[in-house]
């Protein structure tokens, strides 16, 4: 299939935990395919954007392949930065409220996780082409700080580095009067939570044409 832009995610393995977040989303990234939501009104829109790609936390934000790379010299570069990379462990994820959103976070020091995402934003910048003005516009909207204006110029997204929150969103922005309602539905769905939480591989995902995200790839992490 061809892809339209790449991302470096973590995407939890089989499991509950990445079941839920198939189900919940109603998009099953590690097999690109739709899957039934829980029968709770409103949950089709309430997870509209998050479905488009999948169940995951950004470690590299989506990119579309600068001129001269390809496919496969990207995938080379993940194997490769995969092997020089080594495993994180945090002590557990939490639901969060992140403005209006709901996500998962990571309920302690994010140090290790952290470093990986900062590996993948980095290590493979090279094969990410500058992105337009249009949506440099775009990703101004939300009235960045002078910090993330410079990230936004120098790694096409403003929340990397030292600006860099590791979650799974879960919800589009939820009206305030709905927010406790809707966090009461998902903590109804959610498994046992991994504690601690490891993130022990990466992910190399795809852009579909119907522009959803599936995974391509997986590389162990071996550093």
């Amino acid at each position: 299939m061809e892809f339209t832009r790449y991302a470096i995610y973590y995407m939890p393995p089989e499991g509950a935990f990445a079941a839920f977040g198939a189900r919940w989303l109603g998009w099953d990234a590690l097999r690109g395919r739709p899957v039934p939501q829980p029968a709770l009104p409103g949950i089709a829109a309430l997870t509209g954007t998050p479905r488009k790609y999948g169940f995951h936390g950004t470690l590299k934000p989506p990119f579309r392949l600068a001129p001269g790379t390809t496919a496969d010299g990207l995938s080379r570069a993940v194997q490769a930065l995969a092997a020089d990379t080594a495993p994180a462990l945090a002590p557990g994820l939490q639901l969060s409220r992140l403005g209006r959103f709901f996500a998962l976070t990571i309920d302690g020091e994010e140090t290790g996780v952290a470093r990986i995402a900062a590996a993948c934003v980095t290590g493979l910048d090279g094969f990410r082409a500058r992105p337009s003005e249009a949506e440099l516009a775009r990703r101004r909207k939300s009235q960045l700080s002078p910090r993330q204006e410079a990230l936004l110029q120098a790694w096409g997204y403003p929340h990397v580095l030292d600006a860099f929150r590791f979650h799974l969103t879960l919800t589009e922005r939820v009206e305030r009067a709905a927010l406790d309602a809707v966090e009461e539905q998902i903590r109804a769905h959610l498994p046992d939570l991994p504690a601690p939480f490891r993130v022990d591989d990466i992910v190399l995902a795809g852009e579909r044409p119907d522009g959803r995200f599936q995974l391509v790839e997986r590389f162990t992490l071996t550093g």
